[in-house]
């Protein structure tokens, strides 16, 4: 790539007829030689367009900054790596990054959505209110966890019956750098999921992300627990502002097999408790646990979403089979525009 590097325009299209994506491109090499600054609805940007087209968001960083292509060659490792996005997919992303119209066939898909049975009741969104985290009971079903926890033990390289294999794994901890299987779409898929989601962010409008797996084996004496512990994916440098996090359970998970580990309650506390701070304290590395952690034990098919200003992770594995997951969010793709 030869400099100067012209940082592209949101709304220049690609070759396939993307927004962003060509900003995104010219970015990685303009930040390379220090042309430009992040701008803050760049984040978001980014993000929204590599989850619409099926591709982590540090899978395509390390591609790009590994392989340096060109424009073209970027639009076609994502047509290889995740497939072609179809019309309706591409016209819905476009919609969300001008602000314009949805096409009269998003539109209807959305209102199906809004207008599908809730699936958190009442009692459900009081709890979630109070203590910012909610269980939904059978999520997926377990015909669809099966198939998707055979995808990541055949990609830990992992047997279900054979102990000595859950610890040939050492890259990445706990977390499956996996994102493209068609079982793990068939759960970003579900209905009820996205349902429970639009009930939280009051809109159907939501883009589910591209997220990793979770394989998490009991621990041992030469396999202690690796994290993470209790923490936050939170820029406190930012306002803070609502958003979500989501874990599936694709086996059975009760609360000492590892289990997500959060604090209930503390988003209606964080704001107070940043501020009582000493200045230049990193939030992160203060005593969490002792703000009152809890274990959240649940079913296979079962999904927990959360309240990103609650503190949580994993904690050590005292059970007898792996904790092995899928991790779902959704968010709103006009926010930038907010």
């Amino acid at each position: 790539m030869e400099l100067p590097i012209t940082l592209a325009s949101s709304n220049e299209l690609s070759p396939i007829g993307v927004y962003h994506l060509k900003r995104l491109w010219s970015s990685t090499f303009a930040k390379r030689y220090q042309q430009t600054q992040s701008f803050p609805q760049d984040v978001h940007l980014d993000r929204l367009v590599l989850d619409a087209l099926g591709i982590g968001l540090n899978q395509a960083y390390q591609f790009l900054y590994a392989q340096k292509p060109s424009l073209d060659e970027f639009e076609d490792w994502v047509v290889a790596t995740a497939g072609k996005p179809s019309k309706s997919r591409i016209e819905r992303l476009n919609a969300d990054i001008a602000g314009s119209a949805y096409s009269r066939e998003t539109h209807d898909w959305l209102s199906a959505i809004d207008n599908a049975p809730p699936v958190l009741s009442q009692q459900d969104l009081a709890f979630w209110q109070r203590n910012g985290y909610v269980i939904i009971r059978n999520a997926v079903d377990l015909n669809a966890c099966q198939e998707a926890e055979k995808v990541i033990y055949k990609a830990v390289g992992a047997k279900s019956d054979d102990h000595c294999s859950w610890y040939q794994k050492t890259a990445s901890g706990i977390m499956v750098e996996l994102i493209q299987s068609e079982a793990l779409e068939a759960n970003r898929r579900s209905l009820r999921i996205h349902k429970a989601f639009s009930q939280l962010w009051d809109t159907p409008a939501l883009w589910v992300t591209a997220d990793r797996c979770g394989f998490h084996a009991p621990q041992r004496e030469s396999h202690p627990f690796p994290g993470p512990d209790l923490h936050w994916d939170v820029d406190f440098d930012q306002p803070l502002d609502f958003a979500t996090q989501g874990i599936l359970y694709l086996t059975d998970t009760p609360p000492e097999q590892g289990a997500l580990t959060l604090i209930p309650g503390f988003h209606h506390k964080l704001s107070n408790w940043l501020q009582s701070l000493p200045t230049d304290t990193d939030p992160n590395q203060q005593d969490l646990h002792a703000l009152g952690s809890v274990p959240i034990g649940a079913n296979a098919g079962d999904m927990i979403i959360w309240h990103h200003h609650l503190p949580h992770g994993s904690r050590p594995n005292l059970g007898v089979r792996p904790r092995i997951v899928q991790y779902i969010n959704m968010y709103p793709g006009r926010r930038h525009l907010a």
